[in-house]
């Protein structure tokens, strides 16, 4: 963790920053415009990347994908540079609980991978790019989503203690716990083999 300099006001604020760009549900907003159905209505309901891939567009999954990174980099980036790095570090944890939790969804949202990718890259890049590499790795040899989250969140500390990342170390574990915390059903279809791979419906 970083040390705590900014005061509690600032920290609050970029807590609550940091959420409401989290809390943009991109996938919903997407298919909507695109014309493609309720996002909520197709396949598990989710409002994240892998859901909307199975609208059969394509396109869409890419644009959610970019977005919802984005939306937690734009979050740490943005109080790294106006505030600095215990903001930075608060803000992507907001990003990251408002897209698992919008409130305009009810509190009903995505599992955060994309999110948690794009947080990562911007606190940290080389541990961020090492997630993302060990995700597209283990869904290229699994073609499984969830599981490839799963694992690139779990490796998520080690990579940020193997590459002298050290201040990052403690979010890292935390969002590894919500991420699989957000994935108990899909634990659950992976221990009994049920689990839908990437692209099916």
């Amino acid at each position: 963790m970083p040390l705590i300099e900014s005061a509690a006001a600032i920290l609050m604020l970029w807590a609550v920053i940091g959420y409401l760009l989290g809390s943009i549900p991109f996938g919903l907003v997407l298919t909507r415009a695109m014309g493609l159905g309720n996002l909520r209505e197709i396949g598990s309901g989710n409002i994240g990347t892998t859901n909307v891939l199975r609208t059969g567009s394509k396109a869409a999954a890419a644009a959610t994908l970019i977005l919802d990174g984005g939306k937690g980099a734009a979050a740490v980036l943005l109080a790294r540079f106006l505030a600095g790095e215990d903001a930075a570090q608060l803000a992507g944890l907001a990003a990251f609980l408002g897209h698992c939790f919008p409130v305009w969804l009810r509190f009903k949202g995505g599992k955060g991978v994309a999110t948690f990718l794009g947080l990562m890259l911007a606190l940290a890049w080389p541990v961020g790019i090492a997630c993302c590499l060990t995700w597209i790795a283990t869904a290229a040899v699994s073609r499984i989503s969830s599981l490839s989250a799963l694992v690139a969140a779990l490796a998520a500390p080690l990579w940020a203690y193997l590459m002298n990342a050290p201040a990052s170390i403690a979010l890292a574990i935390l969002l590894a716990a919500i991420v699989f915390w957000r994935h108990g059903a899909n634990i659950s279809r992976l221990l009994t083999g049920t689990e839908p791979r990437i692209g099916q419906k």
